[in-house]
């Protein structure tokens, strides 16, 4: 007598034969694809010394306090604003939106801060080359408005701390020099 299987005994039969069939098929197909040896692994360059740059960069660490300075100083004075700092070449290294700052400031301090770090000099400095220069403001990712601030070492830019939210381009500057104060001390 033939044993006659359930519907729901059928299903899970009839599964487990098209997973195992695909399983074979799949490592057949692997298998045969596979390349006959790896080519040996390309050797890395080697460059001379005079050659390459070494640069100075801020921590996350010193980034923070300088944000936090930032957001201190704007709090002494009931201003709600937003905090960016970036490394030397424009890269975001953190950026703080503070209680009640506006959701504009956050891209606008990001952008002031890329500004500053760019040039070498503070964004209300940058603002005022505007009257010669008037397509500078089309250049990507810039905001020629008062409030951002290079961080230098030896001379040298590192750093940029753009600050946004306050009702002007000088209170923003001020809380972003505040920022780079504390980097200092």
């Amino acid at each position: 007598m033939k044993k006659i299987l359930s519907r729901r005994a059928r299903i899970v039969t009839g599964s487990a034969v098209i997973a195992a069939v695909a399983a074979g098929t799949f490592g057949t197909v692997s298998a045969n694809a596979a390349p006959e040896a790896a080519p040996a692994a390309a050797r890395a360059a080697s460059v001379d010394r005079d050659d390459t740059t070494t640069s100075t960069h801020l921590t996350i660490d010193a980034a923070t306090e300088a944000a936090r300075a930032t957001l201190k100083a704007a709090a002494k004075e009931n201003q709600r604003i937003s905090v960016a700092v970036v490394d030397r070449n424009g890269n975001t290294i953190l950026t703080m939106r503070g209680d009640g700052a506006g959701p504009q400031s956050y891209e606008s301090a990001v952008k002031k801060a890329f500004t500053a770090v760019s040039w070498n000099a503070p964004t209300s400095e940058l603002a005022k080359r505007l009257e010669n220069a008037p397509n500078l403001k089309d250049i990507p990712g810039t905001l020629f408005l008062g409030g951002g601030v290079p961080v230098t070492a030896r001379n040298a830019p590192i750093a940029g701390i753009g600050v946004a939210g306050a009702p002007s381009g000088d209170l923003d500057e001020k809380f972003a020099r505040a920022g780079a104060a504390a980097l200092a001390d």
